[in-house]
């Protein structure tokens, strides 16, 4: 038999071994998806904050004759290609995930959306990271790098929702009502969030932290956009809080009150963390910190406005 005859059997054996409903394979891969492009986020801020963004210092290659880091390239050459190779593992989960599930893609379409978006985002990503190289980390090019990290937690998110049948059309327990006024706050809470991650990506521009000693700013004045990257927070604050004496003040119980509560820790950690960078001369650790907390603001800002727009209302 052909090998080209032989191709059709083993698709067919192999379709046969995938789900036919969305089980722990599904979900485990649509959690490894968030953690991962978390953890992109966290190793990016690394790049930035060692002063290893031209660590591989031209792109695809990491040097114009080697494909990887070599050892004269010292620590620099490892962080950075370390950011580079973390994308191909995630794109071997986003792949798996679409694999697993192939047999559900009419059926769950829902799934198979989110986890093509994030397999085709891949791509753009490492588009994005060449020219931010090849640019000399331009800011601007750089912080379309990091906001494309964010959307990407959010579509993680989502795709956890989903395939743990918290949220959707196939929403697996009925969520309990909750009053009108939740779901516009929560929207406009997870709006807040991106408005305050945009202009985060300002005030970084125009900081310090430019990933290598000869990279441009942008020129922006940083303390006073330091104070209105401020005032979105300060509305996320008030909305959340909003929405957690209303939870509390109607007894509302289940999966919403459990992402209002994340989202205001999440909330007051990075307020912590902002205001002490702020005050201490912005040390690379606390930045980093930031960052992750800003992939984990967006993560539980998505979250509640998802199970809010999913709930039935009183």
């Amino acid at each position: 038999m052909s090998t080209a005859s032989r191709l059709p059997q083993f698709a067919g054996r192999l379709a046969a071994r995938l789900p036919r409903s969305v089980d722990a394979r599904v979900r485990r891969l649509a959690v490894a998806s968030l953690i991962g492009q978390t953890l992109l986020v966290v190793t990016g801020g690394a790049v930035r904050l060692t002063a290893s963004g031209l660590g591989c210092p031209t792109w695809p290659r990491c040097t114009d004759t080697s494909l990887v880091n070599t050892p004269e390239m010292g620590i620099h050459g490892f962080i950075e290609f370390g950011n580079r190779l973390l994308t191909f593992a995630l794109a071997a989960v986003a792949v798996l995930m679409l694999v697993y599930l192939w047999n559900l893609r009419k059926e769950r379409r829902d799934l198979f959306l989110l986890a093509l978006g994030l397999l085709a985002s891949i791509p753009a990503q490492a588009v994005i990271g060449g020219i931010t190289v090849l640019t000399n980390l331009n800011p601007w090019v750089v912080g379309l790098h990091f906001l494309v990290s964010m959307a990407l937690v959010v579509i993680a998110t989502l795709l956890i929702n989903r395939a743990y049948g918290r949220t959707g059309r196939f929403a697996a327990l009925p969520l309990p009502a909750l009053p009108g006024v939740l779901r516009p706050v929560s929207a406009a809470v997870a709006l807040f969030s991106a408005v305050a991650v945009m202009l985060g990506v300002v005030v970084t521009g125009a900081g310090p932290h430019a990933g290598d000693a000869d990279a441009p700013r942008n020129g922006l004045d940083w303390d006073l956009f330091s104070h209105v990257h401020a005032v979105p927070a300060y509305l996320i604050t008030a909305g959340t809080l909003f929405a957690l004496v209303l939870v509390f003040a109607r007894r509302i119980t289940g999966p919403f009150r459990t992402s209002v509560i994340l989202l205001l820790a999440v909330t007051l950690l990075q307020a912590v963390i902002g205001f002490t960078q702020y005050y201490n001369g912005i040390p690379a650790l606390l930045v980093g910190a930031h960052m992750l907390g800003a992939a984990l603001l967006m993560s539980s800002a998505t979250n509640a406005a998802d199970v809010a727009r999913s709930s039935p209302l009183k």
